[in-house]
C-alpha cells in the first residue's frame, strides 16, 4: 500500500532532509513540504473538503514549525482531522517531550539527526494506525455536518462599537433555528457583552476552562450555559483580569473541544487583538469583520487586516467584510471598502436602523428581535452567505420559535428572492432596450449581406447576357430577385456597364424588428463582374 506523507518544517534545511529520506522508504509517497503552520492547515482543510480519502496517511511536524507551537499544532491537527497519523521529529528525547507529544495525539515521535530505520518505523506504524481509524470511520454512523469538524466563525470588530457582538449572536440565532447545534463563544475576555445583550447571569465563563488539561465533554457542558434559544453559551469572565489565563493554547483545545461537538461555533473576538483572538481568527473557517462605513473605522480594518497577515493568522483575501449600519447617502460604500482594505465584503450590508434595536438591547432580549427588523433579516441573510443555515426538513425534531420561523422565511423569500425580484424589474426595460437594439443589429447586418451576394449574382447574370446581346436589365433583375427572401423582394436591383466592368446595384429595405415591416431605411449593396464579347 503507499503511504502518503505530508512533510511540516519551518527549517529549509530540514524539510529538505525530510523529503530526502522519505524518497527513500519503499511505498512513501512524498509530498512536496509545508513551511508554516497555517499552510499546513490550509492544505489539509483543502484535501478535505475534496474528499477525506485525499487526505495524506501521515503528516511530520517538525518541532520548528511556526508560528503556531509544534505540539498545539498536533493537538489542532487531531482534533480536525483524526484520521490523519500525525508524528513529531525533535531533537528533544527527554521523557517531558514524549509525555506532551502523547498528550497532544501524535502517533510517534522521530528523533534528530534523521535516521532510515526510525523513520521507517514510525512512518509505517502511523500510516497502519490511519488504515484502521479510517476503516473505523467509514464504518460507523455518519457525521452530522460535513468535513473533519463544525464550522468555526470568528467575529471581529474594527474597532470598538462596530456592531461584532449583535452581528455574533444573530449569526448563532439563525444558526440555530435552521436546525444546528450552536455553540456562542465570547472571547472579548476584558469587555465581553453577550450576557447583558442575552440576558444571562452564570458564574462559570470561558476562563474556569483555561486550567484544565483535559477538556471532556462533562467539563465542556458544566461550563456552557444552554440559552432559551437553545444555543451553548461559553461567556467571557465577570472578572475582566482572569482573561489573561485564556491563552492561545488553551483556545485552540476549547475551539477544538466545540467543534467536534457542535455544528456551528460563533466566537466574537470583541475588536481587541489577544493571543486567545489570534488563536481564534487562524483556527476559524470563516473570519468575519464587522466595519461601519466611515474613515476612521476603515482605516481600523485596514491595520487589522495587515496585523493578521504579517502575524501569519490570516491572509486579507480570506477575510469577510460586513458594512454595519449601511445607507446609501454615505459616501463610503462596500465597494470602497473592500478595495481599501483587500478583502471580500459580504453581499449583506447590514443597514442603519438604531430604533429596531434600541427596545430589545436595553432589555437584554436581543433574540426578541422582530423577524421584519431589517438589521435581523440582513444578518440572517449573512448566515446564509456563511452557509450556517440549512432547510429544514419534514419531521424535525425541534419546532422553532414563531419568530425563528418568520424571520428565515422573510430572509429566504423577502431578503434573498425579493431583493433580486426588485433589481429584476428595476432593470427589465433597459435589458429590453438592449436586446431590441442588437436585434435591429443583426437584421441591418443580415440585409446587407443579402444585398450584397444579390448584387454579385445580378452583376454575373448581367454580364452573361451583354456577351450574347441579351436583355441585360431583366437577367439582372431575376439573378439578384432570385437570391433575395420574400420578405426583401421589393428591392430596387439595376446593372450598368462601367467601362470594362458590368457593376450591379442593389437598394434593400431593412426591417424595424420584423422581416417585411420597413420604415424606410434602406442598404447598398454593390458587386461588379469583367466583361466578356462586346454585347452584339
Amino acid at each position: 500500500m503507499t503511504v502518503r506523507v505530508l512533510p511540516a518544517a519551518g527549517d529549509l534545511d530540514a524539510a529538505r532532509s525530510l523529503t530526502t529520506l522519505l524518497g527513500q522508504l519503499p511505498d512513501a509517497e512524498p509530498a512536496p513540504p509545508v513551511h508554516d503552520s497555517t499552510a499546513l492547515l490550509d492544505t489539509l482543510a483543502r484535501l478535505a473538503g475534496d474528499s477525506l480519502d485525499e487526505l495524506p496517511e501521515v503528516v511530520l511536524v517538525h518541532e520548528r514549525i511556526g508560528p503556531v507551537p509544534a505540539l498545539d499544532l498536533i493537538r489542532d491537527l487531531v482534533m480536525r482531522f483524526p484520521a490523519v497519523g500525525v508524528v513529531l521529529v525533535t531533537a528533544d528525547t527527554s521523557t517531558g517531550v514524549l509525555t506532551a507529544a502523547m498528550d497532544s495525539g501524535a502517533r510517534g515521535i522521530v528523533t534528530l539527526p534523521l535516521g532510515y530505520d526510525a523513520l521507517a518505523e514510525r512512518v509505517q506504524a502511523a500510516a497502519a494506525w490511519s488504515a484502521g481509524m479510517r476503516r473505523h470511520l467509514s464504518s460507523g454512523a455518519p457525521e452530522p455536518y460535513a468535513g473533519p469538524g463544525g464550522t468555526v466563525v470568528a467575529v471581529t470588530g474594527a474597532k470598538g462599537g462596530v456592531g461584532a457582538t449583535v452581528a455574533a449572536v444573530h449569526l448563532a440565532l439563525a444558526a440555530r433555528a435552521s436546525g444546528r447545534t450552536v455553540a456562542l463563544v465570547d472571547l472579548d475576555l476584558q469587555s465581553g457583552d453577550i450576557a447583558s445583550y442575552l440576558d444571562v447571569q452564570f458564574r462559570r465563563s470561558v476562563a474556569d476552562l483555561a486550567g484544565i488539561a483535559d477538556i471532556n465533554p462533562r467539563v465542556l457542558q458544566d461550563a456552557l450555559y444552554t440559552h432559551d434559544s437553545g444555543i451553548g453559551l461559553l461567556l467571557a469572565p465577570a472578572e475582566g483580569e482572569r482573561g489573561e489565563e485564556v491563552t492561545d493554547r488553551v483556545t485552540r483545545q476549547i475551539l477544538g473541544a466545540l467543534r467536534s461537538r457542535h455544528d456551528v461555533v460563533i466566537v466574537d473576538c470583541g475588536s481587541q487583538m489577544t493571543a486567545a483572538t489570534a488563536a481564534a481568527v487562524e483556527t476559524a473557517d470563516h473570519a468575519v469583520l464587522l466595519v461601519t462605513p466611515d474613515v476612521v473605522a476603515v482605516r481600523a480594518a485596514k491595520r487589522m487586516v495587515r496585523l493578521w497577515d504579517r502575524l501569519q493568522i490570516r491572509k486579507a483575501e480570506e477575510t469577510l467584510t460586513v458594512v454595519n449600519r449601511h445607507s446609501r447617502g454615505t459616501e463610503i460604500q462596500p465597494a470602497l471598502v473592500e478595495r481599501v482594505t483587500g478583502t471580500k465584503v459580504a453581499r449583506a450590508a447590514v443597514p442603519a436602523a438604531f430604533k429596531e434595536l434600541q427596545s430589545v438591547v436595553d432589555a437584554g432580549r436581543l433574540q426578541d428581535l422582530d423577524a421584519r427588523s431589517t438589521v435581523k433579516q440582513a444578518l440572517w441573510a449573512l448566515a446564509g452567505e456563511l452557509e450556517l443555515v440549512k432547510a429544514q426538513e419534514g419531521g424535525g425534531r425541534r419546532r422553532r420559535a414563531p419568530s425563528d420561523r418568520g424571520a428565515l422565511s422573510l430572509w429566504r423569500k423577502g431578503g434573498d428572492r425579493g431583493s433580486v425580484t426588485l433589481e429584476f424589474a428595476g432593470m427589465f426595460p433597459l435589458v429590453l432596450v438592449v436586446l431590441a437594439l442588437l436585434w435591429e443589429c443583426v437584421l441591418y447586418g443580415y440585409t446587407y449581406s443579402l444585398a450584397g451576394n444579390a448584387a454579385d449574382e445580378a452583376a454575373r447574370a448581367a454580364t452573361a447576357a451583354f456577351a450574347v446581346g441579351g436583355d441585360v436589365a431583366g437577367a439582372c433583375q431575376a439573378a439578384g430577385a432570385r437570391h433575395l427572401p420574400d420578405a426583401w423582394q421589393g428591392a430596387d436591383i439595376t446593372c450598368t456597364p462601367a467601362g470594362p466592368v458590368m457593376k450591379a446595384t442593389v437598394h434593400a429595405d431593412v426591417p424595424l424588428f420584423f422581416p417585411g415591416v420597413n420604415p424606410g431605411w434602406q442598404v447598398d449593396g454593390s458587386a461588379g463582374a469583367a466583361l466578356e464579347g462586346n454585347g452584339r
